[in-house]
Parts: C-alpha cells; sequence; structure tokens
C-alpha cells in the first residue's frame, strides 16, 4: 500500500492521532495535516504551533516503541497555520498503542486482524539493534559538545517560538529513540552511542571505515589505508577528507571542451559512504564498512545483507530503514535525506557525467556498490546547457538527461522515469521539444520514438 493522507482539526486528542499515526507506521506511511476539520474540510489552523508540536512529541511516546518522525512542517494557509506531520514508507518495527495494534484501510485507520498482524511480524521482526542498550553504556559517555551542536539544530529546525517551550537535551533524545528508561536512570541505546560518543568502538568494536586507495586493480597492489572510528559524524567527516585526498583529477571531453573533474562524482560518493553508515547491519560484527578505490572502479561494502523487503531489483523504488533513529538523527544534521537510500540520487549523478551504471550485489553477507570511472558512450546531460534557457520543465530535463547517455527515448520509457505523471501530460512535453526543434520524432503509434535532433 502506498502513502496515506489524512487531516485532524488543530484539538485532535493524542489517543486519535496516536492510532492514526500507527496505522499509516504499519501500513505504507503517509502525511496527516493539523488544522483541517474532517468531512466539511474546513481550514481552521493551529493555534499554538509550539504546543502543538510539544503534544505530537509527548503522542510519539504513547506508541510502542517510540515513533521516529522527521521535523514536522509549518504551512500558513488562509492566514492561519497548518501543521504537515510525515510519516516515512518502509519502518522497520511493528507499532502499537496501548497494546493495540492499527493499520490503514483506504482512509480509515482499523485493528490489524490476526493473520495479517503475524505476517507484518515476520516481515519487519520486533526489535532492531539500534535500540537496544548496550552494557554499563551512561548518558555520561555521550559527547557534551556533539549533544549541544545537535540540540541547537534541532531546535533551529523546529523554530520553538518561547524559551520555556523548548526541551532539554535528554527529552529531545527521548523523543527521537536514542534513550530509554532502564529503572531508575534514562541510558542511551547504541544508536545515541554510534551517533555521540568519540569512543563509540568501545562497544561496537567493528563500527568504522577502513578506506584504501590501490595503485591498480587488485588487492593485492599497493595501496594507502586509513582506519576511520569515532562517532558516525566523526567518521563521515574523516572519509570526506581520505576522498579528496585520494580520487584522482582527470580530463573528459565536455560539449566541445575539454574539462578537469574528478574520477567519479564526488556526492556520488559521499552519497554511498552516507548510506552505508546510516542502513548498515550493525549487530553484525567482525567486520566493518570498507571504501576500496581501485584504478578502474570503486567499492563501498557494507556488512549485512539488504534489509526487510529490499532486493538488488527493486533498490531504487523500495523504501526500507534498517535503522530509522540513525537515519533520523543523521538526517537532523544535514547529513542525509530521511525518506530515501540516496541510491537513486548517485545513478542519477553517474549519468550525468557518462559514467557507466552502478552495479549492485549482495556478496556474503554483505551489499556492495561499485562505480566505474570508464566512461559510457553518450552524451553528458552537460552537454544540454544550450537549452537552460528555454525554460523547460523537470520532466523534460528529465528526458534530456535521459537521452545523454541513450540513443532515444519512447514514450513507455518517459513514463518510467515520470511514473506518476499522467501520459497524456508526458506525450504533450515531447510533443512541445519536437516543436522547439530539440528532438526529432521517429514511427508512428506504438512504434513511436525520439532522438535528439
Amino acid at each position: 500500500m502506498g502513502p496515506e493522507l489524512h487531516w485532524f482539526p488543530g484539538d485532535v486528542s493524542r489517543m486519535e492521532l496516536a492510532a492514526a499515526l500507527v496505522g499509516m507506521a504499519n501500513t505504507g506511511g503517509g502525511t496527516i495535516y493539523l488544522g483541517i476539520t474532517p468531512r466539511s474540510n474546513k481550514i481552521t489552523g493551529v493555534s499554538d504551533v509550539a504546543a502543538q508540536q510539544d503534544s505530537l512529541f509527548k503522542t510519539c511516546l504513547l506508541i510502542e516503541p517510540t515513533l521516529v518522525l522527521p521535523l514536522p512542517k509549518i504551512y500558513q494557509v488562509a492566514q492561519v497555520d497548518i501543521l504537515q506531520i510525515s510519516v516515512p514508507q518502509g519502518l522497520p518495527h511493528v507499532y502499537s498503542m496501548d497494546g493495540r495494534y492499527y493499520w490503514r484501510e483506504g482512509h480509515r485507520t482499523n485493528p490489524i486482524p490476526p493473520r495479517q498482524l503475524r505476517r507484518l511480524l515476520v516481515e519487519r521482526g520486533t526489535i532492531s539493534f539500534e535500540s537496544r542498550l548496550p552494557p554499563q553504556a551512561t548518558f555520561q559517555d555521550l559527547d557534551p559538545e556533539r549533544l549541544g551542536a545537535y540540540s541547537r539544530a534541532y531546535l533551529k529546525a523546529v523554530k520553538f517560538p518561547e524559551e520555556e517551550s523548548q526541551p532539554g537535551i535528554q527529552e529531545i533524545l527521548v523523543q527521537r529513540g536514542c534513550l530509554r528508561q532502564d529503572g531508575d536512570e534514562l541510558r542511551p541505546t547504541y544508536a545515541a552511542v554510534l551517533l555521540f560518543s568519540p569512543s563509540a568502538q568501545q562497544w561496537l568494536p567493528s563500527a568504522q571505515i577502513l578506506a584504501a586507495r590501490f595503485s591498480g586493480t587488485s588487492l593485492a597492489d599497493r595501496f594507502i589505508k586509513q582506519e576511520i572510528s569515532g562517532s558516525l559524524s566523526q567518521q563521515l567527516h574523516q572519509v570526506e577528507n581520505f576522498m579528496r585526498a585520494n580520487l584522482q583529477s582527470v580530463v573528459r571531453m565536455t560539449g566541445f571542451s575539454h574539462q578537469e573533474t574528478l574520477e567519479y562524482p564526488f556526492e556520488a560518493v559521499r552519497e554511498l559512504v552516507v548510506n552505508a553508515i546510516a542502513h548498515r547491519d550493525y549487530n553484525v560484527q567482525g567486520d566493518c564498512i570498507h571504501l576500496n578505490i581501485f584504478s578502474d572502479r570503486l567499492e563501498v561494502i557494507s556488512p549485512g545483507g539488504l534489509p526487510g523487503p529490499i532486493t538488488v531489483n527493486n533498490i531504487l523504488e523500495t523504501r526500507f530503514s534498517r535503522n530509522p533513529v540513525i537515519a533520523q538523527v543523521l538526517s537532523d544534521l544535514g547529513f542525509v535525506e530521511r525518506l530515501g537510500f540516496g541510491l537513486d540520487r548517485v545513478v542519477t549523478l553517474m549519468r550525468d557525467d557518462s559514467l557507466r551504471p552502478p552495479k549492485f550485489e549482495e556478496v556474503a553477507r554483505s551489499f556492495r556498490v561499485t562505480l566505474y570511472n570508464t566512461p559510457t558512450q553518450g552524451i553528458s546531460s552537460r552537454d544540454f546547457v544550450g537549452y537552460q534557457q528555454l525554460e523547460l520543465n523537470t520532466r523534460q530535463n528529465s528526458a534530456l538527461n535521459y537521452l545523454g547517455t541513450h540513443r532515444r527515448i519512447t514514450n513507455r520509457e518517459f513514463q518510467e522515469i515520470c511514473p506518476d505523471v499522467h501520459p497524456e501530460t508526458l506525450r504533450r512535453d515531447l510533443a512541445d521539444l519536437v516543436s522547439r526543434g530539440i528532438l526529432i520524432k521517429i514511427g508512428d503509434k506504438r512504434a513511436t520514438y525520439y532522438i535528439l535532433k
């Protein structure tokens, strides 16, 4: 089932809102708008945004396990504030409220029948490794400087208007799923020590990155290596420095001129490393993330197979987060896009540089992505700079990007690129490109395809 859409008045009860959140989390995600009266669709707005945000955080605490959500967005409609709450797709847990499990059927929140509940429990599992408590870890093991930086980033994003309404760092971490009550004290989870402890390897020795640059095409060649450890944000900064120092510059033909560029798009490699850190299986001990740079390719290998329903074949379309707490906090800090894996962006970046598509594969309980520095035979999307002044829409730009590495495009292929757009709209987009002299239409009816003029 796909994402659902629902709305509530601003004074909705916490129990009613929690049930809807549970239902969306157990189904395919969705979006809730607070400040719109159901049935009449009257926009009444939210009278106190800060109070409603605080109430939302407490509502999430009614859900078992704690539901970790992106920061709500605020919109002003008809001079009143509307709060948008997004429930991501692909969450790893089965959620309940007051011992009851819900899902979404159409626009209704209903109890999950026993047979479907058993299936959901099998598909998602009952507990993730990141939410467990490391032995003997305490709140004092977390770095105060990093906690302060995260608190400032969080409060800036939430935009609490009143000083007294701002939650403390412990309350934020509880809401984010980084602290759990254990007897009389709040203790950090594995997610918390990975995110905020400079000595995270004390509890998870393999939670690190081994980066290496090889002179040739095999592991036996001469190499430079660096063991990267610390908190996850520290690791990301260190691996970026390693890449800047070890990715080589090359000269490629761009349009009618030669330009110097890196052998791989820097952002593509960064996306792969961020993806590995956010979604690797930290329960797999004895191996770390590997970044291997060879003379002809670059590999990022993360321990653990693909999570949940993700396969190599559907990896660009299906969303499922093995570590939603880690992914959400990294998103709060600006490292990762919460609702996506970023792998589709890697495909686009490689295509834009006229490089071979990345290769995704599962090998020996690990997930490996390989980038090749061999150019494809085709036109780079950078060759289309002359069209930027024609004010093409995003769909038309997508078609031109596709033609950067493909000799032609059909209506069906255009529909696959823009699956949520009506076919007639896409047909008009292509016809417009033909009328502007950018494309040439070849064939008739189902045999029609388009090429660059």
